[in-house]
């Protein structure tokens, strides 16, 4: 995976051991970090690719235009937004991407959010 990659797949160690903002404020790293997110999750294609992929634990790209009724080129687009905000990774299998969530990142997510 390359270094950007890995960098955006989940949040720095100082957000991991954060309190939810209902509890202490976001340091401006933490606000910028956590804003890029939920513009990610702000779309009703994203918030729908990221279900599919998260109930199907991996989904290709292939698979998606169907049940998205969007084109390659609109799910690459969304596809990559995820990825940028670390709540997705991908495997490049042959001419296809293979999706999977980040089970982390959703996680400090959550408990940024205040969730359990």
């Amino acid at each position: 995976m390359p270094a950007r990659s890995v960098a955006k797949a989940a949040l720095s160690s100082d957000a991991l051991c954060c309190d939810p903002l209902t509890e202490a404020p976001l340091s401006p790293g933490e606000a910028d970090d956590l804003a890029q997110v939920l513009a990610a999750l702000a779309d009703p294609v994203r918030l729908r690719l990221l279900s599919i992929v998260a109930a199907q634990g991996e989904a290709c790209s292939c698979n998606l235009e169907v049940p998205l009724g969007k084109s390659q080129p609109t799910i690459s687009h969304h596809t990559r937004v995820l990825s940028e905000a670390g709540l997705i990774v991908g495997d490049r299998r042959g001419k296809w991407i293979w999706w999977r969530i980040v089970p982390d990142r959703l996680a400090t997510l959550r408990r940024l959010l205040g969730g359990r």
